[in-house]
């Protein structure tokens, strides 16, 4: 579990690709004094293990369904990511609840600078907006952002200063696809309403479809 709190821009140092699988290689930075083998590291919002640290340097298996329905199979060597340790249960709650479980592929459409902030909007599939709330959260690339705007194609965010030095959206332009997990409360709650017994599932449909799930 994370909360979307970017604790470090790190940068890929290597990458070996197998049949459906492949390795990755990043340069922790200082967080790398507080890792150790088997510890979880969100990657750009993926939940991804440890399996061996030299230095700086973490490396991560990733598995085939995770290269092909994030973007971390396009990830190229001097690429940059976000960072982020799993939350400990001392830990203040910056954020929100991110599992590092990405639910799907977003895309920008348009930054624009608006005073010092920047605001994105992200085009996302279908079924993932109709989880999303405005003023809700949702994790982009791992980071915690709220919806200012719920629109025809998918939502937008106002990023203030600091996030957009200090993460990579500071680095990332129109037509670039970002990573998206919905918040986990509109999943439970949208599977809920969808479930149910017989008779039950159709009240659910009507009730989902009228309120513009």
């Amino acid at each position: 579990m994370f909360t979307g709190i970017i604790e470090h821009v790190g940068t890929v140092k290597a990458i070996s690709r197998s049949a459906g699988s492949a390795g990755l290689v990043i340069d922790v930075g200082p967080l790398a004094a507080d890792a150790g083998t088997g510890d979880s590291v969100a990657v750009s919002g993926v939940c991804l293990t440890v399996t061996s640290l030299d230095g700086s340097a973490a490396s991560f298996d990733v598995s085939g369904e995770t290269l092909s329905r994030t973007t971390l199979g396009k990830l190229g060597s001097e690429d940059t990511v976000n960072l982020e340790r799993a939350l400990r249960a001392d830990s203040r709650l910056g954020g929100h609840f991110v599992q590092g479980h990405v639910d799907g592929l977003g895309k920008i459409r348009r930054i624009e600078r608006k005073g010092n902030d920047r605001m994105f909007e992200f085009s996302v599939p279908k079924e993932l907006q109709r989880q999303m709330v405005e003023k809700g959260s949702v994790a982009v690339d791992g980071i915690s952002v709220t919806a200012a705007y719920i629109t025809p194609h998918g939502f937008t965010v106002a990023v203030i200063p600091h996030t957009f030095e200090n993460t990579t959206l500071g680095r990332k332009k129109v037509g670039d696809e970002v990573n998206i997990e919905v918040d986990v409360l509109g999943k439970y709650v949208r599977r809920f309403l969808a479930g149910g017994k017989k008779g039950e599932s159709d009240i659910s449909r009507e009730f989902l479809e009228r309120h513009g799930f």
